[in-house]
Formats: C-alpha cells, structure tokens, sequence
C-alpha cells in the first residue's frame, strides 16, 4: 500500500519527466511567432494547465472517453513545425481554427480508426515523423546561434552557451542513472541558464511582472479562423499523434497486464480528440500521449492511475500560476537551441526507430520512404516549388510536411494495399530446329 507522500513524491516525478517536453513546445511556437513576454507566459501557463486536463480526460473512465490506463498526455512535438508554419502564411487564428477541427476528427474517427490505421504502418508514420524531425532542425541551429534575427548571431558566446548546453544533455544522458536521464534536457536548460545568468545576467522581468494567479481565458489570442490547408495539416498530424498512442496504449497495457479491447483504444482516441479541441479553444496546442512517462512506470514498477492523478493536479495548479510559466520564458535563445537541437534530433531519431520495424528487402518500401522524405524536403527548402499550380492542389503541397506524407500514403496504398499480381518470368525451353 503506497502512503500518500510517496503517491506525492511520484507523481511530482513523473511531472518532471514530462515538463521540459512539454513546455518547449509553446516556448518554440511562441518565440518563432514573435509572442511578447506577457503572451508567452500565459502561453506556457495555459499550456501546463491542459496537459493536466488532457491527462484527467484519459485517466477518467466512462461510456465515452478516457482509457483509464496510466498515461499522461502533453504537447505533440511533431505539431511545432506546422503550426508555426501555419502562423506565419495564415496567422494566429488559423492555428486554432485548424487545432479544434483536427479534434473533432479525431473524436468522429475514434471508432473507425483500426480500419484507418492500416493507412499508415511503420512506413508511412516513420516516413512523416522522420520528415518532421528534419525540418525542426533548421529552427533549433537558429536559435542556438542566438535567433535569426539577433545582432550577435553566431558569436562565440552564443555558440557556447548552446552547445554547452547541449554537452550537459549529453553527459547527463551518459553518465546519469534511472530518473536523471529522463529529466536529462531539464538539467540542460537549468545549467545552461545559470550559466548565463552568471556571465551576463538574465532579466527577471517578465517573473515580477506576471501575476500570481490568472484563470483560463477562451480564445485569448482572438477568434479562430479556418483554412482548409492548415486543418488539412492538421488532421495528418492528429493521425500519426493517433498511431504513436496507440503505441503508448499498449505498451502501458502490457505493463499492467490489462487486456484492450477495442471500445477502450475507441475511448482513448476520443479523450485525446476532447483534449486537442479544449487545446484549440483556450489557445494552447495539440495532446497526445507521452511515451517518457511510460518509461518511469516501467523503472519504478508503480501501476496505479493514484500517482498519475497527482501528476495531473499538479500540472492543473502549476498551470494557474503565471510566474512559474514566466521562469520559463527568461531562458537564453541559445539555451533553448542547444536543447532543441537533442530533442529535434531525437524526433528523427524516433522516425528512424519507426522505420525500423519496416521490411527493407522490400524494393517498394525503399522508394516509398525515398520519395515521401525527398518531397518533403524538398518543397521545405523550396516553398514556391508549385506557385503555378492551382490554389486547391496547392493546398496538399505548399507545406513540405503535408506534401511527404501524402506521398508516403499514396506510394503505401499503391505498392502495400492495392492487390496486384507480380509478374513471373516464364522460361521456355529453348527450340532447337533440325
């Protein structure tokens, strides 16, 4: 029987083990949208707050929603590049638009989903998230350099602190043991920002001028707006969140040795479908479920949802105060790019360990993943590839994102799904004439 300050000290670990990952998300959006600091607190704050709300609509069991296994959920990472994209070519509103649409989606597909999955194996999602990670990685060398726009790009300082920071990442990773590793990019940013508190100093205002305590605002950045190129992006990017879960979802089955049916994976796509709608609406961002988290139940061997419970309410209250949201917005540029550039790497490290499980002797698979990760690299580093065409195909390739994955679909249906017959090489006798 756990004692209520050890249910205490667990949750608040596994808040640790999420929270760097969780508030790098609308730090990045933030930042590359140009978010002034009063803006980028309640970002972060608000931000905090649904992460522990997302993780109560899962851990709560009922007749429709929430799976009620031990999982908690935060900001999909692999949504940072196209929503920042989507704010720059359609602005804030768009986001939001297309965040609570992908969320109603996702709750109408929830049940019909395992007819949709076979759409996306390992080589589909692996393809895309590889493809995601990638272009991440341009924005993180960004920031460790100082910010695009910095007058002291590059410079020596900016370069240190952020491949130091980087370098902490690493030794933590190396030399840690258990739960360092886990909050190993903590560590970095903790470090690398007393580091530079204590070289130039670090402005603490936006911590004294944040209140102590605010409430949830609907729609704080304005009314959403929708644009079918955004919401289409969107609905990708909610579907391969949908995959990664199910992953999630079962692995914490195996460890609680609980069987799933498939009204619990229904149940399950349906809170996180909630949680991406309550996201889109008190302007925070896409949920899903996290795969680090998973990890502590394995190590600690604790199963019970009472520990996740902690996690939530102490995400909710973090959530309701804007100055320990504003600690987070003081942390140094290149800080924060010496720790993208992990966790950036890591996402296409992830996309490599998804297409992993993929049978390579197929010559069909090759080029599946060839062509997706081609073209969406490529309409990345040249956006205006296809400014001739008409606006409604440019809706599926003006985002590199969008545009490899359809391709991974498409190449996936035609070599994987569609029934066709390989042809055989007939040999005939050879005809000797007298």
């Amino acid at each position: 029987m756990l004692g209520k300050g050890r249910i205490a000290a667990l949750g608040f670990q596994h808040v640790l083990a999420m929270y760097a990952g969780a508030v790098i998300v609308p730090l990045l959006i933030g930042g590359a949208l140009g978010f002034t600091s009063a803006q980028m607190t309640y970002l972060v704050s608000i931000d905090i707050f649904m992460c522990g709300i997302a993780t109560l609509l899962q851990l709560t069991m009922n007749r429709f929603f929430g799976i009620g296994l031990p999982v908690v959920l935060g900001c999909a990472v692999q949504a940072i590049a196209p929503i920042i994209l989507i704010g720059e070519q359609y602005g804030i509103g768009a986001i939001y638009g297309s965040i609570i649409v992908s969320g109603i989606f996702v709750v109408l597909i929830a049940p019909f989903f395992s007819m949709v999955v076979r759409f996306f194996p390992p080589v589909v999602t692996g393809s895309v998230v590889t493809i995601i990670g990638l272009t991440l990685i341009p924005v993180a060398i960004n920031n460790l350099a100082g910010g695009q726009s910095a007058a002291d790009f590059g410079s020596l300082y900016n370069l240190g602190l952020g491949f130091g920071t980087l370098f902490v990442i690493i030794l933590v990773y190396r030399f840690g043991r258990g739960f360092s590793k886990a909050i190993a990019v903590l560590i970095g940013l903790v470090a690398g920002s007393i580091f530079a508190a204590i070289y130039r100093g670090i402005s603490v205002q936006p911590v004294v001028d944040a209140p102590m305590f605010h409430m949830p605002t609907p729609f704080y950045f304005g009314m959403p707006t929708f644009n079918w190129a955004a919401i289409l992006t969107m609905i990708l990017i909610a579907l391969v969140s949908m995959v990664e879960s199910t992953g999630v979802y079962f692995a914490l089955s195996d460890i609680t040795k609980r069987k799933l049916e498939k009204s619990d994976l229904t149940k399950g796509y349906r809170a996180e479908g909630l949680a991406i709608i309550l996201g889109g609406v008190f302007n925070t961002f896409p949920y899903t479920a996290y795969s680090q988290n998973v990890g502590l139940v394995q190590l600690s061997g604790i199963k019970t949802r009472k520990v996740i419970y902690v996690t939530a309410g102490i995400l909710i209250v973090l959530g309701l105060l804007p100055k320990v949201g504003a600690v987070t917005t003081i942390i140094p540029t290149p800080v924060l790019g010496g720790a993208m550039v992990a966790m950036f790497g890591m996402v296409v490290a992830q996309g490599i360990k998804m297409l992993g499980k993929v049978n390579f002797a197929s010559q069909e698979n090759l080029l599946i993943i060839a062509c997706s990760v081609g073209v969406g690299l490529g309409v990345t580093v040249v956006p205006d590839l296809f400014k001739v065409l008409p606006d409604f195909i440019q809706l599926f390739t003006s985002n590199g994102i969008v545009a490899g994955s359809i391709t991974a679909i498409v190449l996936n249906i035609i070599f994987n799904i569609i029934p066709h017959r390989k042809e055989k090489e007939v040999v005939e006798p050879a005809r000797i004439d007298f």
